[in-house]
């Protein structure tokens, strides 16, 4: 509920802080005092909007705080808590407006867009006058209200979550089939590539390998050539082979005795390349006796590295990649099978959530059509207590056309009234009189307080146009209201003042060069007196004053739940 609300430099309140209780506050005063006034700052509270005349001359801004308490309101607490805005049991909605026409918005403190504002404030609290009724003139809040009298509000949560979970399934589906043909075409490729790598099956390392026999074989002649002349060299040719010159040195290098220990190191390393001479000589012929120049290997690896390097050309890579990029357009082909798979896997979910969404909605359909009679019933019943003897009413569900789920069920839902005899039903948004929509809304929230969400209701002036007995009923009706939760009220009639819980007196303050709009709660007396003028103009008498006290006497005695 409202339990705060602080208004600075707005229209001609200089500074206003105000504690607000359950039950049912009235709000009266002097016309041109405004009464209206600070509704009309609550309302920048909740995201109505604004420019910067409302800005009380000689102020730089406007600022307007109102504060809730949530802790019975747990939709609230929900929407602030999946944004991280919450602060508990409380929640602080702030709206100031500046001398350049900037307006800010803020949520526990936080900055936020105003359209969050209004949001939240939905939740919070629903103002109705004769001009402007709010959500009871939108078809969205009739389907709530159905609900909520119905019982079944959990339920309809059900269909939109379903809704919800069928849309997304949709938007997957379409964009899977959107990338069909293109995700065909590239299926089709990647399977032609995969052939052509699979064919050639390029090993890894093969490329350098085959390099280097090609290399080989190519030179295979002069490599022989070469091969034989250090061989001759070394030992075939008889007449200076250099085998036989180290032979012969190493014969005189023995012969000396009693040699240096230098001259014995030295012969020991000529004897040492002697036998590395002879082993070197023994590998050269080994090569030579083994090596195979097969003309056709070397044809083969030609055309091998061929095929290789037109393949890696074709595909921009250098024919090493071409073992890798296999592995990669295979994991491809494998993504889009994935895909297919996918795409069979969502059309199952979406066929079982189709089949889900009619069996609930069916059943919603159900209980929304066993509660609609019951509660035009009570609102007609409601609208003759309220001066509409010939007042109509009815809830009508209209199927709607969609053949696949909506986030609200089957039908769509609107009430239709009709105030005087020989109209016909018509859009409650339609109703040309401003009392009578006043009335009929009145009609429709004291039938739907006990299942609304909404624990805050304003009322503006709604008793415009009515007297006499309707008027007590209609004070009745809004303190009933208020026994359940909290109602805000500015009225011009005694007997509905009469009924309030809390009584607000607004009232002028004049100073020497200005005038400030001020808010007061009124004692006992007070308000004795406060009724007292509005039964009988400025001037108060004994009488006035007498039928001022047995009014408040009656109507505080009992809860109207406990009257006759």
């Amino acid at each position: 509920m409202l339990v705060h609300i602080s208004v600075q430099n707005y229209a001609i309140v200089d500074h206003l802080d105000l504690e607000l209780h359950e039950g049912m506050s009235v709000i009266t005063g002097e016309t041109g005092a405004g009464k209206s006034i600070m509704l009309d700052a609550l309302s920048l509270t909740l995201g109505a909007r604004t420019d910067s005349s409302v800005i009380r001359p000689g102020a730089d801004k406007a600022d307007i705080l109102s504060s809730f308490d949530i802790s019975r309101i747990p939709e609230a607490q929900h929407w602030l808590k999946e944004r991280d805005l919450e602060n508990g049991p409380h929640c602080l909605l702030r709206r100031v407006i500046t001398r350049e026409g900037r307006s800010r918005a803020y949520i526990n403190g936080t900055p936020c867009p105003l359209a969050d504002l209004k949001a939240v404030g939905e939740l919070l609290i629903d103002i109705h006058s004769q001009h402007e009724h709010q959500s009871l003139l939108k078809t969205d809040t009739h389907r709530r209200l159905l609900d909520e009298f119905a019982g079944a509000t959990e339920h309809s949560r059900g269909i939109q979550s379903i809704a919800q979970r069928w849309r997304n399934t949709q938007q997957q589906l379409a964009q899977l089939k959107a990338n069909e043909e293109e995700q065909r075409a590239r299926r089709q490729l990647l399977t032609y590539q995969l052939e052509e790598l699979d064919i050639l099956a390029v090993q890894p390392d093969e490329v350098e390998q085959l390099e280097q026999e090609h290399k080989s074989l190519s030179n295979s002649e002069s490599l022989l050539e070469n091969c034989r002349q250090i061989i001759d060299t070394c030992s075939d040719n008889d007449s200076s082979n250099v085998l036989s010159i180290i032979g012969s040195l190493l014969q005189r290098a023995n012969a000396i005795t009693a040699a240096p220990q230098a001259f014995v190191q030295a012969t020991e390393l000529l004897a040492s390349a002697h036998i590395q001479m002879e082993e070197a000589v023994s590998e050269f012929n080994n090569f030579v006796d083994n090596f195979d120049a097969d003309p056709q290997r070397q044809q083969w690896i030609e055309e091998r590295l061929d095929s290789i390097y037109t393949l890696a050309r074709k595909h921009r890579v250098i024919p090493e990649q071409l073992h890798a990029l296999q592995a990669q357009l295979q994991g491809e082909l494998e993504s889009l099978d994935a895909d297919d798979a996918s795409l069979e896997h969502l059309q199952q979910a979406a066929a079982l959530l189709v089949t889900e969404f009619n069996q609930k909605a069916q059943a919603l359909s159900k209980l929304r059509h066993k509660a609609a009679k019951k509660l035009a019933s009570a609102v007609m019943q409601q609208l003759h207590m309220l001066g509409m003897p010939d007042g109509e009413f009815s809830v009508v569900l209209q199927p709607n056309e969609s053949a696949t789920p909506t986030a609200y069920g089957l039908e769509n839902i609107e009430f239709l009234v009709s105030a005087n005899p020989g109209q016909p039903l018509r859009a409650l948004a339609k109703v040309a009189s401003g009392g009578e929509l006043s009335r009929i809304s009145l009609a429709i929230q004291v039938i739907t307080a006990q299942t609304s969400r909404v624990p805050t209701l304003v009322f503006d002036e709604v008793d415009v146009g009515i007297g006499g007995p309707t008027a007590e009923i209609v004070g009745q009706l809004l303190r009933q209201l208020g026994e359940n939760g909290q109602v805000l009220t500015v009225t011009h009639l005694p007997q509905v003042a009469a009924q309030g819980h809390q009584h607000l007196y607004v009232h002028k303050e004049r100073k020497q060069k200005s005038t400030h709009t001020a808010v007061k709660v009124l004692s006992h007396e007070q308000r004795v007196e406060e009724v007292a003028r509005m039964l009988g103009g400025i001037d108060l008498t004994e009488e006035s004053l007498l039928h001022a006290r047995k009014i408040l006497a009656d109507a505080q005695l009992l809860p109207i739940a406990q009257r006759a």
